[in-house]
């Protein structure tokens, strides 16, 4: 710059060495400026990577956290649904069951027989039947 400026005061006097000297600075502080702002913008970009990480970390555990809570969940309906079985437990009614038994005719009577079970002579071998033996 000490070269311009002498050129310039040689050339345009004292009056545009001063003006040559002020332009220098502004564009000093015009490449200050926008290395600052690179700055800016290089910090700006690095932040924003690590926003992005913390951000898939934090997904990752809320993921994580909401498979437990989902898992404890299903255990805690599955355990409900026993408890509820396990009160609603049926009983025979044995009492019920041999009161019916002896109105068909004793343990040998059901619904197809009748009360008197199945006659002897039905079963014997060697009958003739429309069937033709």
């Amino acid at each position: 710059m000490p070269l311009f400026t002498a050129i310039g005061t040689a050339l345009l006097g004292a009056g545009a060495a001063t003006a040559g000297a002020g332009a220098a600075a502004a564009l000093g502080a015009t490449v200050v400026g926008a290395a600052a702002a690179a700055g800016g913008l290089g910090y700006s970009i690095a932040s924003g990577e690590d926003a992005k990480k913390k951000q898939a970390s934090a997904l990752s555990k809320q993921e994580s956290a909401q498979k437990q809570a989902v898992n404890a969940a299903q255990g805690q309906r599955k355990q409900s649904e026993m408890a509820i079985n396990q009160a609603n437990r049926q009983t025979p009614n044995v009492a019920g069951i041999m009161e019916s038994a002896s109105a068909m005719g004793g343990a040998g009577g059901t619904m197809l027989t009748g009360p008197t079970g199945v006659d002897p002579n039905a079963l014997a071998l060697g009958k003739s039947t429309l069937l033709g033996s």
